[in-house]
């Protein structure tokens, strides 16, 4: 699909109808541009949204009581491990 659109003067683009619908963009979400300077190309995609993906990974039955601040303190730990294991 190819469509055209102009930048304003304040740097503004208007994403055509037809490509909102394909990428399912609504308004609020955001974008994330790629640019190829090589090529001179650059690319939209919608930005993941993290939160969209919660419940889609299974939690280990040993995590699934854990609150939140324990989960991240124990992947800070182990993160810090590793650091000092390639030293």
């Amino acid at each position: 699909m190819e469509r055209t659109a102009r930048i304003t003067s304040k740097g503004q683009v208007t994403i055509p109808v037809a490509v909102r619908r394909a990428l399912g963009l609504d308004s609020g979400n955001k974008l994330v541009f790629e640019v190829d300077q090589e090529h001179g190309l650059a690319r939209m995609r919608k930005a993941t949204d993290f939160l969209e993906l919660a419940g889609s990974v299974p939690v280990p039955e040993e995590w699934a009581a854990v609150d939140w601040k324990t989960v991240r303190e124990a992947a800070w730990a182990v993160q810090a491990g590793r650091r000092k294991s390639r030293r």
